[in-house]
């Protein structure tokens, strides 16, 4: 584990039309952007299907989703 896993990082980023801000740890985007290029889709992309799909805030929702895409 690197020593600014745990940073949090804030992004903007646009979905469905609207601009939003989702502030997740460096680890956290770090697996996002490794997924995003194992489904060969752009970040955004990825983004968005989680965002459709959520129940719950945007940055919970992915952080979940990558809990649940790296947990055997």
């Amino acid at each position: 584990m690197n020593s600014d896993d745990d940073t949090l990082k804030k992004h903007s980023v646009v979905i469905a039309g609207h601009q939003t801000s989702i502030t997740l740890e460096n680890i956290f985007w770090e697996k996002l952007k490794e997924i995003a290029k194992a489904d060969k889709k752009s970040l955004k992309a990825l983004i968005t299907e989680i965002d459709a799909a959520r129940t719950t805030n945007l940055s919970s929702a992915i952080r979940v989703y990558i809990l649940k895409r790296i947990s055997p």
